[in-house]
């Protein structure tokens, strides 16, 4: 069939494909002669993509793509959508899954206060259990795998004297299970993360007001108990200030050194100027209108924050002061605005500048980000802080406070913001941490918030919005399909993961999600009876995912082309034995 020729329509070409499939194609004569003629068609298998997967047309093909035909034959056969096992050894909400790098073992944390490790071999099976509540934990929420699989580093929700609560960092050998550490965590949906192989952060809050306070991010070794009386086991990282109510949260670890060899580039210019010696081109731009795009929300602001120089702290507080006395102030200023516009003021010439340069110059960088959600104008979490961690600050080495500061570098700077405009529910760093994926619920377009302690409504509808942390730009359009409906005090995080080619994300609306990173296109729905808190693709297997629900589960999903050779795999009974053995039976 030459191209440009008579096609068939896409509905037959397509079970054509599907039944091709899974017959042997060496026993269907004329029709075999037909799909090698079909095969060969790349203008038909672009025409079919384009429609089936409904890809905008200016997306071009995936970069390590040979054909269209095996690019759609990926999408349809390598996608974890086939549930093949259920796990059910939670007895309550399973809030948070984590791989090992090696993809052999990986953690669940659950509101039963355990933390199971579970083993990936042919059928998923348990290893360990261990039970939180007798260190006063009321539940674990999130684990993470150090480096070299050795240590496994897991956060849970503390109970301390009258009730309070914060949060705790446990850390556990994977060579015997044994606690090694525990480290405060406050508050603890700060999480806790790994910075390198032996050493992790945490979190503290100091009020200093009614909505104003000071997060401080601590370095901790994670063998306090054996080397504390040797050397320092612990060293503040950084100190900033929050303002309306706004916390420090969900911390996580960068490292650029991969920024210039990434898995896979989003920018499909970028792409194109990569791939010189193997160009990639369009062989299917034709005239069809493209239907009108809907209005999108407000895109994100990615902002260069100022220097913290100007009008000394010192004139520009006495000013305001003086304003008040006189009756200089109008309109009236409320209880709130008075103490951010003091705390405002207090803080512009006490505050170390941001690094400059923030972008790394070069592949062999070893500066590492440290990201996290903050905020400045209520307490929902609706910006994105990005603090450069400079070589020198990844040991727990020198003093407990630090390098010796002065008067005016009291609390640290944010070397870059992200304003999202919207409630953050979720962030995941791709494999080569070159893009950021964000869960978030927008706010009404033109909302004012005039009281920190009543942020907007959010949407019930999810973004997830994806930035190049090479170029601290937003890229692509946002992705959607899923949902959430708890309102902004009873929102909760929900994790997302990202392999080389997909995303993946839990929902409010019981489902699990997987997008194709480079078509921007949703390509499956994973049913829980619950809400779905948390996935993990396998780090060494895209094809294989697990996601864990309030329905107490885990499941495991595999691709249907993995399905197919696990299954060849296994032994079959045979079936000339069988029927001897029951004949001599009758």
């Amino acid at each position: 069939m030459a191209a440009g020729g008579p096609r068939l329509p896409d509905t037959v070409l397509f079970e054509i494909f599907l039944y091709l499939d899974h017959a042997d194609v060496l026993s269907v004569g004329l029709v075999c002669q037909q799909w090698r003629a079909v095969a060969r068609d790349e203008f038909l298998w672009k025409e079919l993509f384009y429609r089936y997967y409904r890809v905008s047309r200016d997306v071009p093909r995936h970069p390590a793509a040979v054909s269209w035909y095996d690019e759609f034959q990926r999408l349809y056969d390598t996608i974890p959508c086939v549930e093949v096992q259920a796990l059910k050894e939670h007895n309550d909400q399973v809030l948070h899954l984590s791989f090992s790098h090696s993809g052999c073992l990986f953690a669940s944390c659950s509101k039963d206060c355990t933390v199971k490790i579970w083993s990936n071999e042919l059928d998923i099976s348990l290893q360990h259990s261990s039970n939180m509540r007798p260190y006063n934990w009321s539940y674990t929420q999130f684990s993470q795998f150090n480096s070299d699989d050795s240590l496994l580093l897991v956060s849970g929700v503390f109970v301390g004297p009258h009730n309070s609560s914060s949060g705790e960092i446990a850390v556990i050998s994977m060579e015997n299970f044994t606690l090694l550490s525990r480290v405060r965590n406050k508050p603890y949906d700060v999480f806790g993360c790994w910075l390198n192989e032996t050493n992790l952060i945490s979190g503290n809050l100091h009020r200093i007001g009614r909505i104003t306070s000071c997060s401080v991010l601590w370095l901790n070794n994670a063998f306090q108990g054996i080397e504390s009386e040797n050397v320092n086991v612990v060293k503040r990282l950084f100190k900033i200030q929050n303002l309306n109510a706004s916390t420090i949260r969900t911390v996580m670890v960068a490292d650029c050194s991969r920024y210039d060899s990434p898995d896979l580039l989003l920018d499909y210019e970028e792409q194109l100027a990569a791939s010189s010696t193997c160009p990639v081109f369009d062989l299917g731009s034709d005239s069809e209108e493209e239907e009108p795009k809907p209005k999108q929300p407000p895109e994100p602001a990615i902002q260069e924050l100022p220097d913290a120089g100007g009008v000394p702290a010192e004139d520009g507080l006495q000013q305001f002061f003086d304003d008040i006395m006189e009756g200089r102030m109008r309109p009236a200023m409320t209880e709130t605005e008075l103490e951010t516009k003091v705390a405002e003021l207090f803080v512009r010439n006490r505050t170390k500048p941001p690094e400059s340069n923030l972008l790394p110059t070069d592949s062999n960088s070893k500066t590492k980000y440290l990201i996290f959600t903050t905020g400045c104008l209520t307490y929902s979490p609706h910006q994105i802080g990005i603090k450069r961690i400079l070589p020198h600050q990844m040991t727990t080495a020198g003093p407990v406070l630090g390098e010796e500061r002065r008067s005016d570098e009291f609390f640290d700077s944010l070397d870059h913001v992200i304003d999202i405009h919207g409630h953050i529910i979720g962030m995941g760093l791709s494999p080569d941490h070159r893009y950021l994926y964000v869960n978030s619920r927008a706010w009404p377009r033109d909302c004012v918030i005039s009281d920190p302690m009543q942020p907007p409504p959010i949407a019930e509808e999810i973004d997830l919005h994806v930035f190049d942390l090479k170029t601290m730009k937003e890229v692509k359009r946002a992705l959607r399909a899923h949902r959430a409906y708890t309102p902004n005090e009873e929102c909760f995080f929900i994790f997302l993961d990202v392999s080389k080619d997909f995303v993946a994300s839990g929902a409010e609306d019981r489902h699990g999600y997987i997008w194709d990173r480079h078509y921007n296109i949703c390509l499956a729905k994973l049913q829980h009876d619950n809400v779905v808190n948390s996935v993990a693709f396998s780090p060494v297997e895209q094809e294989l995912l697990l996601t864990a629900s309030d329905d107490t589960t885990i499941k495991v999903w595999r691709s249907p082309r993995a399905v197919r050779i696990r299954q060849a795999r296994r032994p079959r009974p045979r079936k000339l034995l069988f029927s001897w053995l029951m004949n001599q039976k009758s």
